[in-house]
């Protein structure tokens, strides 16, 4: 059975029990400072699990793509990846645990065929102020799961909320308890991981491919839970593990959506090496998954740069090119993968089509980062150098010679790695440091737990931030489109956007810079609509419906049926903007201030970027 079809009987499965399949939201998030990325299925449904109403109804299912870098330095074994769909369907104050946990062994078990003495399930084991869940292990055991397959966790593996446990989580946000479906690889247990074998162990013989979240309480401000008025189910199934699964491989890599990806590295960059090459094992696994997360965000309008999206696809990038400049041809073209990548997924996520004429910049980016790494051993024989001592040969540790590589201190070695972006194994395996790695490894991981602190907001997933500033400039950056199209010619399209706090960043098509008197023209055109004061408003319509009366929807795939179309003006009458827009938004237009445009660049062929503030 192909990924394919796994994901084809999902969506058929929950659409014979009542299900509306919805479209999924785009990958790169473009007006959300909080996150990059879509890094769940329910991330675009929170206002609907909150109970606000959903255009399509109170059953959805869909399969999204994701992406999710918190453990981004855990792959390269063999399940952890960057990008991975996440196959997902939801009752809006619909139906419960009565029907999601039948319905979910109904599909594992008789549409996938998995024997059913080889999946195990975990339930909430309670706190003192959230009960235990026996309701869902009355319910495992009804359907006929052995009472020795049934494992209690705490809040710290089967509940779940966007901050964590109950104790974590900010009053107004919503979570529950969850029950997950583990399948058993039949790997004999290490007990290097504990004495006894559980579904969470970590020795591999099992992996959770399925996850149902009640979503029934709301924290409160004096640190209560109460529960919600309608009660919710968020199931999400990563396909690559249950793929993994029908296929009886615990590794996620030998599945058929990386087969094409792994054999064009096999041919094209690691000639030498097979997948299963101990050695390369992990670098097979690194490149893959990198390779598949780079074209999905390429496909979004991202091009490599030190800031946001640009930075992750840039990370992406140099940790494929290192793979290959440690094990392959260097000179090999990296983007050979990003039609590889195209060719599994082009047919259900047509927009990926847009990568593939991206693929000069992602070849650009692989020489740069050559270069970089040759640099970066220069600046190492640099470093001999400066510390040798005495009269004796560099590589010698006696009293009065020159020092021997491992006389750097790891302190030192830190700091390179920091500096020209080279990993340990680099420094090991080509520059063969011998000195204290754990030191550098406790330096290295310091660091990461310090980058991933201060960029937690930025890599969470969620819903966009809505404070006032963000708000204002949100609803300016449908002042900007319109104006520009006003101006310019309706050629202009909107191609990303970004915004924080202080400014908002609006890429869209025209062949050069504007000049000045365009600038003021595009400038004074917006205060005009700020000084009016204009109505903004919105209204849910189909997207048919919304695209004849003139909105503006220029990402079609992106959107469902069912969307939000938010005005600039009189909705039945004179309007200036008219938008597809998840929000938010000022309710009128005198709110905002007055709108300077900064600075403008070209950030390629045919896009021109804008940077704006309120003055």
């Amino acid at each position: 059975m192909t990924s394919d079809q796994i994901r084809d009987k999902f969506l058929k499965f929950f659409e014979s029990k009542g299900h509306v399949r919805i479209e999924p939201s785009p990958l790169v998030l473009e007006n959300d400072p909080t996150t990059l990325f879509t890094s769940s299925g329910m991330q675009q449904l929170v206002p609907y699990l909150k109970g606000e109403p959903h255009p399509k109804g109170k059953k959805l299912v869909d399969s999204q793509p994701s992406l999710r870098l918190q453990d981004i330095e855990e792959v390269g074994d063999n399940s952890h990846t960057t990008l991975f769909e996440m196959l997902g369907n939801w009752s809006l104050g619909d139906y419960f645990k009565a029907e999601q946990l039948p319905w979910c062994w109904e599909f594992f078990t008789k549409e996938l065929g998995l024997k059913p003495e080889k999946l195990y399930v975990s339930v909430f084991e309670g706190t003192k102020e959230v009960p235990k869940d026996e309701e869902s292990a009355e319910i495992w055991k009804k359907i006929g799961v052995p009472e020795d397959h049934i494992f209690y966790y705490g809040v710290d593996k089967n509940w779940w909320s966007r901050s964590g446990p109950p104790t974590d989580m900010p009053a107004g946000e919503i979570g529950g308890p969850d029950s997950e479906v583990f399948y058993d690889f039949g790997i004999p247990h290490d007990s290097k991981y504990g004495a006894e074998c559980h579904p969470n162990c970590q020795c591999g013989r099992f992996m959770e491919i399925g996850n149902s979240v009640f979503i029934q309480y709301l924290k409160n401000e004096d640190g209560s839970l109460t529960e919600l008025p309608q009660k919710n189910v968020d199931f999400g199934g990563g396909l690559e593990r249950i793929a993994a699964a029908v296929k009886g491989t615990a590794d996620i890599f030998e599945i058929d959506l990386f087969k094409g990806i792994i054999g064009a590295i096999e041919e094209g960059i690691f000639k030498k090496f097979k997948y299963g090459d101990r050695n390369v094992q992990s670098s097979f696994r690194i490149l893959a998954d990198h390779a598949r997360a780079a074209t999905f965000i390429l496909a979004g309008g991202i091009y490599p740069s030190n800031k946001g999206h640009g930075y992750v696809l840039r990370r992406l990038l140099r940790r494929a090119t290192m793979q290959k400049y440690k094990w392959g041809l260097r000179n090999s073209p990296l983007s050979l993968l990003i039609d590889k990548v195209i060719d599994v997924y082009g047919k259900e996520y047509p927009f990926i089509r847009r990568a593939s004429g991206m693929k000069k910049i992602v070849d650009e980016e692989d020489e740069k980062f050559i270069a970089t790494i040759n640099v970066g051993l220069k600046a190492w024989q640099k470093l001999l150098l400066t510390k040798a001592s005495g009269p004796g040969p560099i590589g010698t540790t006696k009293a009065g010679e020159g020092p021997k590589s491992g006389s750097i201190l790891p302190e030192e070695v830190f700091k390179f790695i920091t500096t020209y972006g080279l990993p340990l194994d680099i420094i090991r395996d080509e520059l063969h440091w011998k000195g204290d790695y754990e030191k550098v490894e406790k330096l290295l991981e310091e660091h990461r737990e310090l980058s991933k602190v201060t960029s937690a907001g930025m890599f969470k997933g969620g819903l966009a931030d809505a404070s006032e500033d963000v708000t204002k400039l949100h609803t300016v950056t449908h002042l900007l489109h319109a104006s520009l199209r006003k101006v310019l010619g309706e050629h202009v399209s909107q191609k990303g956007s970004n915004i924080t706090a202080e400014r908002l960043r609006f890429d869209f098509s025209h062949p050069e810079k504007l000049f000045d008197e365009e600038i003021k023209k595009v400038e004074d055109l917006i205060n005009e609509q700020i000084k009016k004061d204009l109505p903004v408003s919105f209204e849910e319509k189909t997207l048919e419906e919304a695209q004849k009366e003139g909105a503006l929807a220029f990402f079609g795939e992106k959107y469902g049926q069912g969307v939000k179309v938010y005005t600039i003006g009189d909705p039945g009458g004179e309007w200036f903007s008219k938008e597809v827009c998840g929000g938010p938004h000022v309710s009128h237009t005198g709110e905002i201030g007055n709108v300077r445009i900064k600075k403008q660049e070209k950030v390629g062929s045919g896009i021109i970027r804008i940077y704006a503030g309120i003055a």
